[in-house]
């Protein structure tokens, strides 16, 4: 990617995403993420194909990653072809320490990047430090991805379970759609004690597509900060490795 120099927020985005395209192999199907992380990841995978001779297929999560990659020169493939993936990689909103569970879909791509990170043999997430919390909640809210017809009672049901519920809209006050063409609703719960109960408590609303905690989902995470690059894992699978 080109042009002004990134602010260093976006260098150490850029810097965690170069790090994870190493990941990715000759042979791979990758599903691409969504958001302003991810591009740096379909950039470089980009450059690996045209400088490196780089062979894979790939699946993205958007329309807009969609079009990058067809600029980026990036072979793209189908579920019909690939069912399963050997790797994703995307970005979070908010990752917490230990469980490795996630805040997604800030981007409005949530329902398509949880169907690729349940195909994925790896998901690993790209962020910058900052994305670190002790909670999930604590940043940002919880976008639920609904059907527009009846969203007031959907909206309603998730105010119940504790949220400030907000549709999300564009700057003229229409409605953002999602690339199914559903709404999104902003959900700020505060720090989340009890993902999982949470999670299906949220599944449980008819109306429901699908909603941005990715709980137990990530094998790795790739942040970049002033400190340097951080890889960690979660928990359970480095007490794991250690019982070994």
């Amino acid at each position: 990617m080109t042009g002004q120099p990134l602010d260093p927020a976006a260098l150490f985005k850029q810097q965690a995403a170069i790090q994870a395209a190493t990941l990715v192999k000759d042979g791979m199907a990758v599903g691409l993420g969504t958001g302003s992380t991810a591009t740096f990841v379909v950039a470089e995978l980009g450059r690996r194909i045209r400088e490196e001779g780089l062979r894979i297929c790939a699946i993205p999560t958007s329309d807009a990653t969609e079009a990058q990659a067809r600029e980026e020169g990036i072979p793209l493939t189908s579920f019909g072809d690939h069912p399963d993936l050997d790797i994703a990689i995307d970005g979070a909103d908010e990752i917490e320490p230990g469980t490795l569970n996630l805040v997604k879909g800030r981007g409005g791509a949530l329902l398509r990047e949880k169907i690729v990170a349940a195909a994925a043999k790896q998901l690993v997430i790209v962020a910058d430090a900052s994305k670190y919390v002790e909670h999930l909640g604590m940043l940002c809210p919880v976008p639920v991805e609904v059907v527009p017809f009846g969203w007031e009672s959907a909206a309603t049901r998730l105010a119940r379970l504790g949220a400030h519920v907000a549709p999300r809209k564009h700057r003229d006050g229409s409605f953002y759609l999602t690339d199914e063409k559903n709404l999104i609703m902003d959900c700020v719960f505060g720090p989340i004690e009890d993902p999982d109960t949470l999670s299906q408590s949220i599944y449980g609303i008819v109306g429901v597509i699908e909603h941005g905690l990715f709980l137990h989902m990530a094998t790795q995470t790739i942040t970049a900060g002033p400190e340097g690059i951080k890889i960690l894992e979660p928990a359970r699978k480095q007490a794991t490795q250690g019982a070994l």
